[in-house]
Formats: structure tokens, C-alpha cells, sequence
């Protein structure tokens, strides 16, 4: 009988044990479950961003505002885009960038080649389907304005989301602008149907071909101006011939791309009182935005131009005035065969290199 109670006491110790062991592994439990769990920290502003040129790095700051901090490594209009050679620290500035806005199409290639395998790529070529040897200044397109804030505008919500709203607004705020802008444009357009135009350099290619503009550039130049060699002499003589002949409204010249050839064409409209436009590739400093730049010129062109183009019956009298120096020196009353409608402005085989 003693035997049999010893066995049990024995059973009884084993199991009160084991009910000890699984209360502790249990308590072990609950306290392991009632750790809190941090959530996973939200990525913190200003967003980094690189762009290669000013053009495309004030329109990420105009839609980014204080959510993104921007560095433009061509900011200047001193310096030849084209040829530029990027310096040891704007490479670092790429690698480390959490956004690099580049305009592609052959322009700025050193800018996404340097880039960090992290960095999100805002690309104006890829935005509206350019690619290398079409037109580069995709700047002056209003298309690709419209496309490039858009992007901007998503990239920055996938790295800011909690800040989605604050984009969406600013980018609201800038197609207000811009659709002013391009108001304006059209104005200008209806203004002048059968405008005409010839270039030194096709900078401004897009911004013409917006407003309406036909271009008239001899083939031999523009091909050679592309090619960044010097025309032909029979192309330059040709050139020369059509300005002396007012037989384009407007001269577009690009002041950083100058050359004996343009400075002949520049002062050979000088001389037949055909309006020059100068322009720039980079934005300059006295302006903060593409949008005042851009309005800027439009505004410029408007005034070479007059605002009501005489009709056929009035060419003798429109002659008259320009032989006694009034006007602008624009070729008014020139038969002028022209397309009034624009030329599609993206993918352009242009020269515009």
C-alpha cells in the first residue's frame, strides 16, 4: 500500500512539474507578444535632387517646393551644354541624387550614366518618346513641359507619399501657368497664320514650331549647323540670299552658339531690316522659372512681329511704310507658303544638335 501511495506522490510531483513548466513557457509567451512592434520609419524630406541643366531642375523645384532640395549642375548660360565636361563632384552629387531629372535625347548623357542604382530617373526624352539624333531642346515643347511636371510630380509622391497631396497641388498651380502661357501662344498663332522663320542654330525649334511657325532654314546649313561643322559656301550664299530677300519674318539666332557663319546671317538681317530673335539654351539667371522664361519670349517674339498682318490688297502700302523705316523690318506683305498648322514637335529627325 505504501508502495502504491509513493508511486503516486511521484505521478502528482511530474505533473505539478510540468504544469509549472508550461505556466512559465506560457508566461514566456504573453510577455514576447506584448512588445510593442515599431513600425517602419517613413522616409524623411527633402527628396535630393540632381538635374543636368536649369531648365528641367527649376521645373523640380517648382513642383517639388520645399519638399525637395535641387541642384542644377548646368546652371549658367556661359557654358556650352553641349560640350560639357562634368567635374568629379557633380558625378558624386548624380551617384547620391534620390531623383536625377536629365533631358536625354543625346544632350546631357554623362548625367544618367553617373547615376546611383538607387536614384529614380525623370527623363524629358523618355517622358514624350525622343531619342538621340531628334531635336534635344525638348525644353521649349510644351508637351514635354506638360509630361516632365507630371512625372516629377509622381516621382516625388512614391518617395514623399504622405506628401502626394502637396505635390499634386503645386503641379495644379503650374499647369494653371502654363496653360496661360500656352493661351498665349495660341493668340499668337491666329495672329500670325503664315509665319515664317529661318535659324542660325534650331535651339528654338519646338517654341517656333508651337507658335505656328514655318521653318525656312536652307537644308545645307541646317544640316551642317546639326553636324556642328561650317556650311558650304553655296549653303551660306543661299542663306544669305533669302534673308536679304525678306523671305522669312524672323531670324532665330542662339547666342551660345556663335561662329563667323551666324555673325554673316545676323548682320545680313540687320541689314534687310528682318527682326533677330536671340535666344539661349540655358535659362538665364534673372529668371526663376521655364515658365516666366518661356512667357518671356513669346513676349519677345510678339513684339518683332506686328500684331495685325496686312492682307494682299495692302502690300503696296506695307511695302511703302517699311521702305520709310516704319514697322519692325519684318518681311510684311512677302508671299510667304507656309503650312498653318504646326508641325508635330516631338520625334523630330531635326537637326538640333
Amino acid at each position: 500500500m505504501q508502495g502504491a501511495t509513493h508511486r503516486w506522490n511521484r505521478i502528482a510531483a511530474v505533473l505539478a512539474a510540468c504544469g509549472l513548466i508550461a505556466s512559465m513557457g506560457a508566461c514566456g509567451q504573453n510577455k514576447k507578444s506584448a512588445e510593442p512592434v515599431e513600425p517602419p520609419a517613413e522616409p524623411a524630406g527633402p527628396i535630393t535632387v540632381v538635374a543636368s541643366v536649369n531648365q528641367w531642375g527649376s521645373l523640380a523645384a517648382q513642383i517639388g517646393g520645399d519638399d525637395v532640395a535641387v541642384t542644377s549642375i548646368v546652371d549658367t548660360t556661359a557654358v556650352d551644354a553641349h560640350d560639357f565636361e562634368p567635374q568629379p563632384a557633380d558625378m558624386a552629387a548624380l551617384q547620391d541624387a534620390q531623383v536625377v531629372v536629365s533631358n536625354g535625347a543625346g544632350y546631357d548623357v554623362w548625367a544618367t550614366k553617373s547615376m546611383g542604382p538607387q536614384t529614380a530617373s525623370v527623363s524629358a526624352a523618355e517622358t514624350v518618346g525622343a531619342s538621340e539624333g531628334d531635336n534635344p531642346h525638348l525644353w521649349f515643347s510644351k508637351d514635354a513641359r506638360n509630361g516632365m511636371a507630371t512625372e516629377l510630380a509622381d516621382a516625388f509622391s512614391r518617395i514623399l507619399p504622405d506628401k502626394k497631396d502637396d505635390f499634386q497641388k503645386r503641379l495644379d498651380q503650374w499647369q494653371e501657368r502654363e496653360q496661360q502661357l500656352e493661351d498665349s501662344m495660341d493668340a499668337f498663332r491666329q495672329a500670325h497664320p503664315d509665319a515664317t522663320y529661318a535659324a542660325t542654330e534650331s535651339v528654338a525649334y519646338y517654341l517656333l514650331s508651337d507658335l505656328g511657325f514655318e521653318d525656312l532654314t536652307p537644308e545645307g546649313y541646317a544640316q551642317a549647323s546639326a553636324n556642328e561643322s561650317e556650311p558650304a559656301p553655296a549653303d551660306l550664299q543661299q542663306f544669305q540670299e533669302l534673308v536679304e530677300s525678306q523671305g522669312v519674318d524672323l531670324l532665330v539666332n542662339n547666342v551660345q552658339q556663335g561662329g563667323d557663319a551666324a555673325n554673316m546671317i545676323t548682320g545680313t538681317a540687320g541689314r534687310a531690316n528682318v527682326p533677330v530673335f536671340d535666344v539661349s539654351e540655358q535659362m538665364p539667371e534673372e529668371f526663376d522659372d521655364p515658365t516666366d522664361w518661356i512667357a518671356s519670349l513669346v513676349q519677345t517674339i510678339s513684339g518683332l512681329l506686328p500684331a495685325d498682318a496686312p492682307s494682299d490688297v495692302d502690300e503696296a502700302d506695307s511695302t511703302a511704310d517699311d521702305a520709310a523705316g516704319e514697322g519692325t523690318g519684318s518681311a510684311d506683305g512677302q508671299d510667304t507658303a507656309g503650312d498653318t498648322s504646326a508641325p508635330s514637335n516631338e520625334g523630330q529627325q531635326d537637326p538640333g544638335r
